[in-house]
C-alpha cells in the first residue's frame, strides 16, 4: 500500500485499538468487505469482548468472494433500512466507505438506525480520488457532527491525524448514552472542544507552500 494510504489507516486502526475492548455485546462492521485492517489483522480482531460480530456487505451476489464469512448479511446503505434492522447492533463500525456513497445523508441515517448506542466512522478529510467504484465525498470534523446531530446522536470523541504529507482521516465515536462512556469522552487524544475553532489542514498546505518557497529559491540560485 502506498505510504500516502497506508499511514493514515494504520493511525485508524491504533484509534479503534484504544476503545473496541471496550464494547461487550454485538458489534456490526457495516460494508466492510473482508473485514481486513491492511495489517495483517481482520477488525473482529479488535472487538476481542464483543458477544457477536457482524458484517455487512453490499449484495448477496458477491456472497463467498470476500471468504467464508461467518454472521455476514447483505444490505444497501443507499436503500431504506428494514425496521427489523433498527437498533440490531450496539456498536456500529464503518471504516472509509462513506465517501463511495452518493446518497450520504441516507447512508449516514441507516447507520445511526441500526445502532442503540455506539456508531464509530473513520471517514477521509484529505485523500487523492480513488476507487472505480465511486469517490464522492471528503468530510470535516463539523460535518461529521452536524451528521450525527441529526440523527439523534451525540458526537462524544472526535480526533485526526493533522499530517503534513500524508491522507488525512477522522475518526469519531458517536453515542445515544454519553454518561456511561466517560472514560471514552474524557481520553487525552479527544479533540472535540478544539472542532470550532481548530482548522484541520493547515498543516499539509504550510508545507506545500513551504516545499515551493524552497524549490523557488533553489531555482534561483541555480541560475549563478
Amino acid at each position: 500500500m502506498d505510504k500516502k494510504f497506508r499511514v493514515p489507516r494504520v493511525w485508524s486502526n491504533r484509534e479503534l485499538g484504544k476503545f473496541a475492548g471496550l464494547f461487550n455485546r454485538k458489534v456490526v462492521n457495516v460494508s466492510g468487505w473482508k473485514d481486513i485492517d491492511k495489517e495483517g489483522k481482520k477488525y473482529k480482531d479488535y472487538f476481542s469482548n464483543t458477544s457477536e460480530y457482524w458484517i455487512t456487505n453490499y449484495k448477496a451476489e458477491a456472497r463467498g468472494f470476500q471468504g467464508n464469512q461467518k454472521n455476514e448479511i447483505f444490505l444497501d446503505l443507499e436503500e431504506d433500512l428494514d425496521s427489523t434492522m433498527y437498533g440490531k447492533f450496539n456498536v456500529v463500525f464503518n471504516h472509509t466507505v462513506l465517501e463511495h456513497i452518493f446518497n450520504l445523508n441516507k447512508a449516514f441515517e441507516n447507520l445511526c438506525k441500526l445502532s442503540d448506542d455506539i456508531v464509530i466512522i473513520v471517514v477521509p478529510f484529505l485523500q487523492e480520488q480513488h476507487a472505480d467504484y465511486g469517490d464522492y465525498w471528503r468530510f470535516t470534523p463539523l460535518a461529521v457532527e452536524k451528521l450525527f446531530i441529526q440523527n439523534n446522536f451525540e458526537l462524544l470523541y472526535i480526533n485526526y491525524n493533522d499530517a503534513e504529507d500524508d491522507s488525512i482521516y477522522i475518526f469519531a465515536i458517536a453515542t445515544k448514552t454519553k454518561d456511561k462512556w466517560k472514560e471514552i469522552g474524557q481520553h487525552k487524544d479527544n479533540q472535540l472542544s478544539n472542532i470550532h475553532n481548530f482548522m484541520l489542514g493547515t498543516n499539509i498546505i504550510k508545507n506545500s507552500s513551504l516545499s515551493k518557497l524552497k524549490y523557488k529559491i533553489m531555482k534561483l540560485f541555480n541560475r549563478y
